[in-house]
């Protein structure tokens, strides 16, 4: 069946609480009001959150804060190299008294999963969370176990430290909605920053804002935010054209297109909108498919780049007509 499309006053209502998301974080978060958007774009798209900066800029910290900011369940996993695929997904353990097998849930059962320096587990620790991430389901002994939705995985990793990591295989990195860099603070937000902490104030100390019940009712919204067929069409060139660059090893995939339409429907429902425009789709672009482009040894030696890549994309797809669009 058909859902109805999402309504004007439906947008409005979507917006109010991403505000009101946004304003909590940033009692906490200063200075980096975009990257908390982002982020949170993501999350009423229900798609997963790769931040990926150097030590200390508060990537932890951002992730800590959208999830004390919702009144749902939090898991924690510190990946290590000793840290096991069941510590991730579960096991089953033998009861002995009703002499069957039960699944123990492990840590990936929650809300909101924050994965803190991803990249510092095993491959095959790593592995786990492949299907969790694309289908919402653990499999153990050929038994599927759903997890609670929404279901949003925030991974972080430190891209300057190589000793003991292990890079994130490609079909890992695929299953990131967005790669978002934190960066350094200006000036006055990092004073206020000290100040916030030394009068003791965390992460923590944030209350929920929003239930559950309404995440999941801002996800259906944004399932419904109008896309035009011509919009499709616009997305669609764009993650066709990055298959035949030449300077890419690997362009986009269609996955990387669902991404990028996704979260331009958050993108316009934080707007207040219950359409997407072209605007929508050029500025999520760098975040949602960059990540995918694996460019050629020769192309990175030449100064090249996924961004400066996609946006000479960009600037060369004519943009439909928005009397078509919307």
């Amino acid at each position: 069946m058909t859902r109805p499309p999402a309504s004007a006053p439906e947008a409005t209502w979507f917006g109010e609480r991403f505000d009101a998301l946004v304003t909590n974080i940033g009692r906490f978060i200063r200075g980096k009001t975009e990257v908390v958007r982002l982020a949170l774009v993501c999350m009423a798209a229900e798609g997963h959150i790769l931040i990926d900066d150097v030590p200390g800029v508060g990537k932890t910290s951002i992730a800590k804060a959208i999830a004390n900011s919702i009144d749902g369940s939090m898991r924690r996993i510190q990946f290590t190299p000793d840290l096991l695929p069941t510590d991730v997904t579960g096991v089953q353990i033998w009861n002995a008294e009703a002499r069957e097998f039960e699944f123990s849930p492990g840590a990936v059962f929650g809300n909101l999963v924050l994965a803190d320096e991803i990249n510092r587990a095993s491959p095959k620790t790593q592995a786990a969370l492949l299907e969790v991430m694309e289908e919402r389901q653990v499999t153990m002994d050929s038994v599927s176990f759903a997890v609670p939705r929404p279901f949003v995985v925030i991974a972080t990793q430190n891209p300057v430290e190589h000793g003991g990591t292990y890079d994130l295989p490609e079909a890992q990195i695929d299953r990131f909605m967005a790669r978002l860099h934190v960066g350094y603070p200006r000036h006055e937000a990092e004073v206020e920053i000290l100040a916030n902490r030394a009068a003791g104030m965390t992460a923590e100390s944030l209350s929920p804002v929003v239930s559950v019940a309404e995440v999941q009712q801002m996800i259906d919204i944004v399932r419904r935010v109008h896309l035009s067929p011509a919009l499709l069409g616009y997305v669609v060139t764009i993650t066709a054209a990055t298959r035949r660059m030449t300077e890419l090893r690997l362009g986009v995939s269609p996955r990387g297109g669902l991404a990028l339409t996704q979260a331009a429907q958050a993108y316009a429902a934080a707007a207040g909108r219950s359409f997407v425009t072209p605007e929508d789709v050029k500025t999520l672009a760098p975040y949602v498919l960059a990540h995918r482009m694996l460019l050629r040894p020769e192309a990175e030696l030449s100064g090249a780049s996924a961004e400066s890549l996609l946006g000479s994309i960009t600037a060369s797809v004519p943009v439909p007509d928005q009397r078509v669009s919307y």
